[in-house]
């Protein structure tokens, strides 16, 4: 615990997230057979790491695979990533009642302060809450803030499906709200996400959940194929949303439906000026179906 406060457990560094893969992967085999049980409430446990540097050469693989302009600031999404082994590591704990492999993302939405720049220490917190039941199995939010000289300057709240898993049956169940019938709008932008998608974007991000890398891992863990990760779309709408943000940042993304591999995605940008900044639109769909996959906004200071 390191003097930690109560509930909160200090890690030495930024977790191995193959090594949380294979964690998830033996919990899951013990709670098969019997040997651990499993839990129906979240762990009151919340995971910190100090004093996380920035690995310039793996910065500049990212922006590399997003297509984005080398800055000395770090890309909104980035520090998601950078963050993310320790949200992961708290889904990955014996005592959290979802099993990690195969999880989904239902959302994101990310409050931004200020820019942050890639010389800069972080501190990182995370911690799950809302455990409640879906109509597709059971949901959970994830939230992850990122600390600089002890000052708050980026929070994100991630939102992920256990699809298939009930730990409450008697409890109301929320579900996707009746969407109208689907209009593409006029395209301005369009992405051609290749077979390999997934796999590269696990080698920049390190989040190598068996969904995004191939057909038959993905089938393995309930899915018809491979599907791009959430955070791909979600780094590439902000990134072209607001190629180089000066000030705080605010932005969203809801997944309507996953984006099987490989994909040509329609997307959206619409954007409104307003005193101080400006909010842009996005909506993302299938060009072959014709059918949403996501819908997200950016507002930049």
């Amino acid at each position: 615990m390191n003097g930690a406060p109560s509930g909160e457990t200090v890690l030495a560094g930024l977790p191995s997230l193959p090594g949380l893969y294979r964690q998830a992967v033996a919990l899951v085999v013990r709670r098969t057979i019997g040997r651990a049980p499993v839990a129906s409430a979240l762990p009151s446990a919340r995971h910190r790491v100090h004093g996380v540097r920035i690995d310039l050469a793996e910065l500049t693989r990212f922006e590399q695979e997003l297509g984005s302009a080398a800055r000395d600031k770090l890309p909104s999404a980035y520090l998601h990533t950078v963050a993310f082994p320790v949200a992961m590591s708290v889904l990955a704990r014996p005592d959290f009642p979802l099993p990690l492999l195969g999880m989904v993302h239902l959302s994101n939405e990310v409050h931004q302060d200020r820019q942050v720049a890639a010389s800069e220490v972080l501190d990182i917190v995370a911690y799950s809450e809302d455990l409640r039941p879906h109509a597709a199995g059971t949901q959970v939010d994830v939230v992850t803030e990122v600390d600089v000289a002890g000052r708050r300057v980026w929070t994100g709240r991630s939102v992920y499906l256990a699809r298939g898993v009930r730990l409450d049956a008697s409890g109301p169940r929320t579900s996707d709200a009746e969407r109208p019938p689907f209009t593409a709008p006029r395209p301005t932008a369009l992405w051609t996400l290749d077979a390999g998608t997934g796999r590269r974007y696990a080698a920049v991000s390190g989040d190598w959940n068996p969904i995004h890398l191939s057909g038959p891992t993905a089938r393995v863990l309930g899915m018809r194929t491979a599907i791009a990760h959430g955070m791909y779309l979600a780094a590439r709408m902000v990134d072209q949303a607001v190629a180089a943000p000066t000030g705080a940042l605010d932005w969203r993304i809801d997944f309507a439906a996953p984006v099987p591999l490989p994909a040509v995605v329609a997307a959206s940008f619409t954007r409104t000026r307003y005193d101080g900044g400006e909010r842009v639109d996005v909506v993302g769909w299938s060009a072959e179906r014709r059918k949403p996959h996501f819908t997200g906004w950016v507002r930049a200071e």
